[in-house]
């Protein structure tokens, strides 16, 4: 079966930055599935991985633009320490949950004086170049329901949306 939109696609993956470095991997674990056409994945591999059957082997360098895009400098701020009372311990690095006006969304404190607190709400990979060597394990049609919902249900999963 060849992959095409509403299929549910199965695959392990490597991913890597452009210094080699391991970023994420499904070695030791299930492969991952997702909902293809759906946004479930980031589009550049999304588009790597179109038209392949299982059994295929994918080895694919994704731009920032069809990744996590750019980084963003709009998206790094400072607020008021005072305005985080009651978060608890913060230092750099921790993520911190933000509510924006799109919903919630993670953010990394990435400096600290006595009196604010540097957040940055890109998303960790923005302006990375991903290296994805990808092994397709499966492709099956999707259920009428993960159409509907648009992400992919697991045996005896009860979705209720």
């Amino acid at each position: 079966m060849v992959i095409e939109q509403g299929k549910v696609v199965s695959i392990d993956y490597t991913l890597k930055n452009s210094e080699g470095q391991v970023l994420d991997t499904s070695d030791g674990r299930e492969p991952l599935p997702y909902l293809h056409g759906a946004g479930n994945i980031i589009p550049g591999l999304e588009a790597a991985l179109e038209g392949k059957s299982t059994g295929d082997q994918v080895n694919a360098v994704i731009e920032p633009e069809h990744a996590y895009g750019l980084r963003d400098e709009n998206q790094i701020g400072k607020v008021a320490r005072s305005d985080l009372a009651g978060v608890g311990e913060i230092a750099v690095g921790t993520q911190l949950q933000a509510q924006t006006p799109e919903g919630p969304r993670v953010v990394v404190v990435t400096d600290m004086d006595d009196e604010t607190v540097t957040i940055d709400a890109n998303h960790p990979l923005a302006g990375e170049t991903l290296h994805f060597d990808v092994t397709v394990s499966d492709v099956r049609d999707a259920t009428p329901e993960e159409v509907k919902h648009g992400h992919v249900h697991a045996p005896g999963d009860d979705c209720s949306h």
